[in-house]
């Protein structure tokens, strides 16, 4: 691996990093209290998974659905 590409792969990253920051940011603003939630279905839908939520009615599932479409 060469120095130019080497660099190319950190930038990369960095720019990866960057954008997976203000995403989380920007959709923890709208779901408060639940990081490991946001963090989750953000790694599922980045890996173009799928995912199952489970809980009560009220806390918020949709909202996520919706703050990540």
């Amino acid at each position: 691996m060469g120095t130019a590409s080497g660099a190319s792969a950190i930038d990369s990253a960095e720019s990866f990093t960057d954008a997976t920051r203000a995403i989380i940011g920007s959709v923890e603003r709208v779901i408060d209290g639940k990081p490991a939630a946001v963090r989750s279905a953000l790694v599922c839908l980045l890996a173009e998974g799928h995912l199952l939520i489970e809980d009560v009615p009220g806390v918020g599932k949709t909202m996520l659905a919706r703050a990540l479409a």
